[in-house]
């Protein structure tokens, strides 16, 4: 089965990274992106079938957590935090759960980590097929 992905980070280059992964990973299909949580909102009529969000909290116009709070009324997707912000255990980690966010892995070296895939992609892989049910 291949699972439906939205990336949601206002660093195009991040978003770039994201999607190589992605395609490393055949069991996960990027179908959407966004730079930031109004655009992903917007997007969310036009993709009903998505299966999981990556989603940045630091963007401008509408961040991560102002799209949780909209988006888990909006979407039956998943979605993992995917920021430099929210460490396991930090504040921001757990107001993302708070507000409806069902992972939390963190951006290995900043906002913009080219080392996403060395550095973290067994954990990310991990924890996406955890919340898909894979």
């Amino acid at each position: 089965m291949t699972y439906n992905v939205m990336v949601v980070d206002d660093a195009a280059m991040m978003r770039l990274y994201i999607a190589s992964f992605l395609r490393g990973r055949k069991d996960f299909k990027l179908v959407a992106q966004a730079a930031n949580g109004q655009e992903a909102l917007e997007k969310l009529a036009d993709h009903p079938d998505l299966d999981l969000i990556l989603l940045d909290i630091e963007m401008p116009v509408m961040d991560g957590l102002e799209f949780l709070r909209h988006a888990k009324l909006k979407t039956r997707a998943k979605i993992c935090m995917l920021s430099s912000v929210t460490v396991q255990g930090s504040p921001l980690a757990a107001k993302a759960r708070e507000l409806g966010a069902d992972g939390v892995v963190s951006k290995p070296s900043g906002t913009v980590s080219h080392d996403l895939e060395e550095r973290t992609g067994d954990e990310l892989t991990r924890v996406m097929r955890t919340l898909v049910g894979a």
